[in-house]
């Protein structure tokens, strides 16, 4: 990348990919996950492979992007990247607990990309199931542009999602807190009992249905 890319990705992301791919024959794929902890909702996983680390949208954690910058990048990632996602609903996290349902949903994301990588970049201490290495990098949304522009995609999906389950079920304000345990979320939940989306094994929908 020239001094006078137009890019806004943080070089340091990209040095990071950079030096991760070295000696590799094929291509490197990031994958991170959204909606682990909130008590309702999908676990969100996706996977990214980075073509060209050359974005005009700012591509970092997506935590530290406002919903309209997450989505831009998201657009720009989904042009320019090959990306693939799986989702996770509550009934099965309640089965195998939500560690296992974002392996799954992690492990379903690297299998759809449709090529096979030459190393996995994982989000955290995740290791999904692969057909190639799989690295573990602790914060690896802040430190990978692969896990990163994944991590986007990931929370893009998940907020989606939740935005279209506030047309159903509209006594949550699933539509601004996406799920989360907020006062405001916790109220509605006394109020009105759990739905259909909530996640039964969480405290303390789990006491809730109990009583």
């Amino acid at each position: 990348m020239s001094p006078q890319s137009p890019s806004r990705t943080n070089p340091e992301l990209a040095r990071f990919d950079a030096e991760a791919s070295q000696g590799l024959t094929g291509v490197l794929a990031g994958v991170d996950e959204a909606g682990r902890g909130p008590l309702a909702g999908p676990v969100v996983a996706a996977a990214v492979i980075v073509k060209n680390p050359v974005f005009s949208a700012r591509i970092d954690d997506s935590k530290k992007l406002s919903p309209a910058r997450r989505e831009a990048a998201f657009k720009e990632i989904l042009s320019k990247c090959r990306v693939a996602s799986a989702m996770v609903e509550c009934g099965r996290i309640d089965e195998i607990n939500t560690y296992r349902a974002t392996l799954e949903a992690m492990t379903q994301a690297v299998a759809g990309l449709g090529e096979v990588p030459a190393l996995v970049l994982a989000d955290g201490p995740m290791r999904p199931d692969a057909p190639c290495p799989v690295r573990q990098v602790i914060g690896g949304d802040a430190v990978s542009l692969s896990i990163a522009a994944a991590s986007i995609v990931a929370k893009v999906l998940r907020d989606r999602l939740m935005v279209s389950y506030h047309q159903r079920y509209p006594n949550y304000g699933f539509d601004r807190h996406k799920g989360y345990g907020t006062a405001a979320h916790l109220a509605a939940i006394r109020a009105h009992g759990p739905c259909e989306i909530h996640r039964r094994s969480f405290e303390p929908v789990l006491t809730m249905v109990a009583s």
